[in-house]
């Protein structure tokens, strides 16, 4: 698969907002860099997929999931969403305690190698611009994660974000979480977040703090800290980090 043909994963002009009278040129210069942004995060990880550079990735659930799931208060049989997955083996963990799973991933090579490796042979089908890979009470949609849906997605009832909103960069970040609550609305997730002093690494993982998460979720969701740690050893061996594990809990109907 090409480079070109991921150079906008992320299309902003879903969210752009209309633009103030005498802000036109300000506003299509802004536009440019954001799409800019967007295709070179999309061909960075595209590359780490073709290159087999996947040391981001976990062979086992992630013990932050198995500790803090029950915080969701899902009962069995819930679906849960879990954005920009790759193979993680936390939507195994999450299907082996009887969820419905569903996961977003940009890269084919990711999702096909997810289930040769449980020796699944999934069903594939077209949906919309996507390819849906489904198997048991796991399906992937394949592709660009802002052709995903409502309709096409169904409904969900709950969300579990490892990986997704810390591999963005701000601009992207922000994209990501609005179009996130158009897909599913409000409803519980467990999001992990980093925090650290992003002039140390250039990311990603991006350091993502409290007030970011209330600028962009602060309207939709209540927030509850459920485990704040230090990362042994400081981010890639170069600086202290913290990793958090939030609660977004939807208003209380």
């Amino acid at each position: 698969m090409t480079m070109s043909g991921f150079s906008h994963i992320f299309p902003t002009h879903a969210i752009a907002s209309p633009a103030e009278p005498g802000t036109v040129s300000a506003g299509k210069s802004r536009e440019k860099a954001r799409l800019m942004d967007a295709g070179a995060n999309a061909v960075f990880w595209q590359e780490k997929w073709e290159r087999g550079e996947t040391g981001f990735h976990e062979p086992q659930a992630n013990p932050l999931l198995t500790r803090h799931i029950t915080a969701l208060d899902l009962p069995a049989g819930a679906r849960i969403f879990v954005p920009l997955c790759g193979m993680s083996q936390d939507m195994v963990w999450l299907a082996g305690q009887g969820f419905h799973v569903t996961g977003s991933e940009l890269s084919d090579i990711a999702v096909r190698r997810f289930f040769s490796d449980l020796g699944l042979t999934p069903d594939i089908a077209d949906a919309g611009p996507l390819r849906c890979f489904s198997a048991g009470t796991i399906r992937i949609f394949a592709g660009n994660i802002f052709d995903l849906t409502p309709d096409l997605l169904g409904p969900m009832d709950g969300i579990y974000d490892r990986a997704a909103l810390i591999a963005l960069p701000e601009d992207l970040r922000r994209a990501y979480a609005a179009h996130l609550l158009s897909l599913t609305g409000p409803v519980p997730e467990l999001l992990v977040t980093l925090d650290y002093d992003q002039s140390c690494l250039k990311g990603p993982p991006f350091s993502v703090d409290e007030a970011f998460l209330r600028k962009c979720y602060g309207q939709a969701y209540a927030f509850t800290l459920l485990e704040n740690r230090a990362v042994e050893g400081g981010l890639k061996g170069r600086c202290p980090a913290s990793e958090n594990v939030w609660r977004l809990s939807p208003p209380s109907p």
